[in-house]
């Protein structure tokens, strides 16, 4: 059955329609069950980030529509919502899941944490147990086809991450960090790769709050910040100038009466803030306070564009790796796909040959002549092998079957004896 992928991105919604289509890690085992209980869904992983939630299946046709409807109804989507699916299957989906492993499908090119996405997408499935062999060669030679991409070209050159655009918005913002604040909500990897550009950039003060106290201990430490819970948010906002949140939550973190208390408290002094979450930690509603200016991950696609222009002429190198590597793989699954085939013919053959070898045997007992033998055994081969071919090609002529014909003439390596006649 063919590859088949559902879902939406960043290229098909905006993070207003992409926050009504997440999967945290706790939802992931039962949502996987649920697709892999549908009949014709053989194998299934789904990966669910701030820029994609996407379902791949080894699935038939017809339980793609199931799928489709299972997935509108699972995630309560809105009539705008599901007109932001796609649905890709065959070499498409192919072509689509080597892109996204290696980054060429990415709001920032070539980013290489998608790839990390995606393995763990991968090992949560298997652990779950909806990934057969069909989904166990192809993931395994699409996390290859990603080594190879970033081994023999510069994708990865001039790194350009999520991360790095709101900071560096952020310094567009405000002429230099050394005298401000950071509040950074969230101890993920996307917030540690922040830190590590504010640090950079020297900033004065950083503050990590997260639901689990010691991960923002953790966190705040490598940059000799502060820790805090999330239940002491409130009483620190009023001191974040640069505010960049990045949590799992599927609720808001930081709401309109929390930021409005926040933004008094400052006396009319500016919060640069960065949502870079999906669903959304901070209420959308604050970009109407004053003085206070509001991002998205959305709203960082300029600052990302502008950064990875050098990744351009390697995109092209990687996409004629992954045209190559797709050829190769789909030749490998139709080999395979043959291999039962010729099996079952050298099986027939080896039938053949026994039965052959065994008369043989009794005609040398009877003290046949070992010449005589050898001339009856390979007539009788000959005919043997050749009667149901022969056969075959008789009742094509007599149709006038050209397809079988030809393809009679390239299996066996004939040339055309009606050419050869005519010179």
């Amino acid at each position: 059955m063919p590859l088949t992928i559902l879902g939406l991105n960043h290229t098909t919604a905006p993070v207003e329609i992409r926050e009504q289509v997440v999967y945290s890690s706790d939802e992931l085992p039962r949502a996987l069950r649920d697709l892999v209980a549908h009949p014709g869904i053989d194998e299934a992983v789904i990966i669910s980030t701030c820029n994609r939630t996407e379902l791949f299946l080894e699935a038939s046709l017809e339980s793609t529509d199931s799928a489709l409807a299972w997935l509108k109804d699972d995630q309560k989507l809105s009539p705008v919502a599901e007109d932001s699916l796609f649905q890709l299957a065959g070499d498409a989906a192919l072509q689509h899941l080597f892109r996204v492993a290696c980054g060429l499908d990415s709001m920032v090119l070539g980013e290489p944490q998608i790839l990390g996405q995606l393995k763990e997408a991968y090992r949560q499935a298997d652990a779950v147990g909806t990934v057969g062999p069909i989904f166990s060669r192809l993931f395994g030679h699409t996390f290859s086809v990603a080594k190879k991409v970033r081994t023999d070209t510069k994708i990865g050159s001039s790194p350009v991450s999520v991360a790095y655009a709101a900071v560096n918005l952020a310094n567009q913002f405000f002429a230099g960090f050394q005298q401000h604040t950071a509040l950074l909500i969230g101890a993920g990897s996307t917030m540690e790769l922040v830190a590590k550009h504010l640090a950079r950039k020297k900033i004065g003060r950083l503050f990590v709050a997260n639901r689990d106290f010691s991960r923002a201990q953790s966190l705040a430490a490598q940059f000799d910040g502060f820790a805090l819970p999330l239940s002491e948010l409130a009483g620190t906002l009023p001191d974040a100038d640069i505010l960049i949140s990045s949590t799992a939550s599927p609720n808001l973190i930081v709401d309109l009466e929390m930021m409005n208390q926040a933004v008094r408290s400052r006396k009319r002094k500016p919060v640069f803030a960065v949502d870079i979450a999906v669903p959304r930690d901070i209420d959308p509603q604050i970009s109407a306070l004053s003085d206070i200016y509001l991002y998205s991950v959305d709203d960082l696609k300029q600052v990302i564009l502008d950064g990875q222009s050098q990744r351009e002429s390697a995109a092209t190198d990687a996409k004629r790796i992954l045209d190559e590597e797709t050829e190769r793989y789909l030749n490998m699954e139709r080999a395979r796909d043959v291999a039962p085939l010729i099996t079952a013919l050298r099986d027939q053959g080896n039938e053949v040959r026994q039965a052959v070898l065994a008369q043989a045997e009794r005609r040398l007992a009877k003290g046949a002549d070992s010449r005589e033998v050898l001339d009856y055994v390979t007539a009788a081969l000959l005919k043997k092998l050749l009667h149901q071919p022969s056969v075959s090609l008789r009742a094509a002529g007599e149709k006038s079957d050209e397809t079988l014909i030809e393809a009679a003439r390239v299996l066996f390596g004939l040339s055309d004896a009606s050419k050869e006649n005519k010179k």
